[in-house]
């Protein structure tokens, strides 16, 4: 059995300004991005500038966090919003939400898309690959903090979290680490390497991370505040990944079935 180190969740204090992990994680996260987005120019560099990329970046970002934000506010915790509005702003206490934050993402680059005056889908199959590396610094953020912890379990690497009780649960955060962050970009940064149908790459992400999400949703532990949705065993975070797997093989149908041109990395 372990213990939960118990981080100090303030990475940095410089006098008055303290620099906290889950913050740190998203510079890292963004910044990842940026030199993922920037590999991946280099294979067509007549399609993308170096100013585009960091623009994408910022914008992508832009939209991960107040869509994240909004997410977790509508889909989690709109109690808490209700009883304390400041809270929507305090982002360095946690309370992201990745649905949200991807619903942010596709808005905010449908408009830079139309600035580029590209293809809307072609520069959702351009970044499709980047997001799984931003999950997994997040996963890494959320187990500093001690929080999304699992379910209980009698698995020799059970973790206790002080904090939380004295039983030892699945390190969840761990888990999604792996899958959201690792195993998904490895599939998907694959899958994206060779020219594939326009919609297809983000189709296989769609597909990929509703089924690993809804997966690991089964050792993480439901939020007490809302618990589970219906059936004793569904929790939000598998019901908003469904709708994600029926997308996915939507896009992925329309892809194959209607031959869509290309996308040229």
């Amino acid at each position: 059995m372990l213990t939960f180190p118990q981080f100090d969740p303030v990475a940095l204090s410089l006098g008055p300004i303290s620099i906290h992990w889950y913050g740190l994680m998203y510079i890292v996260a963004f910044g990842g991005a940026w030199w993922l987005a920037s590999v991946r120019a280099r294979r067509v560099p007549e399609q993308w500038s170096s100013e585009q990329i960091s623009d994408l970046i910022f914008y992508g970002a832009l939209g991960a966090v107040l869509g994240g934000r909004f997410g977790s506010v509508f889909f989690y915790n709109f109690d808490r919003f209700l009883s304390d509005p400041i809270w929507l702003l305090r982002v360095w206490e946690g309370g992201m939400s990745f649905h949200g934050g991807l619903l942010g993402v596709l808005a905010a680059l449908y408009w830079y898309s139309r600035v580029l005056k590209k293809d809307y889908w072609e520069v959702m199959d351009f970044i499709a690959p980047l997001v799984p590396f931003g999950l997994g610094a997040g996963r890494i953020g959320n187990f500093i903090g001690g929080e999304l912890w699992g379910r209980p379990t009698d698995a020799a690497w059970g973790m206790v979290f002080p904090h939380v009780d004295q039983l030892a649960r699945h390190p969840s955060q761990l888990y999604q680490f792996f899958l959201e962050g690792i195993v998904l970009f490895s599939i998907v940064w694959w899958f994206s390497s060779t020219p594939r149908p326009r919609l297809a790459v983000s189709g296989v992400f769609a597909v990929i991370y509703g089924c690993l999400r809804i997966f690991v949703e089964f050792f993480r532990q439901p939020d007490q505040h809302l618990g589970f949705i219906a059936f004793e065993w569904l929790t939000m975070g598998q019901l908003l990944s469904f709708p994600m797997i029926i997308a996915g093989a939507l896009f992925l149908f329309i892809a194959y079935k209607k031959k869509l041109p290309s996308t040229n990395l």
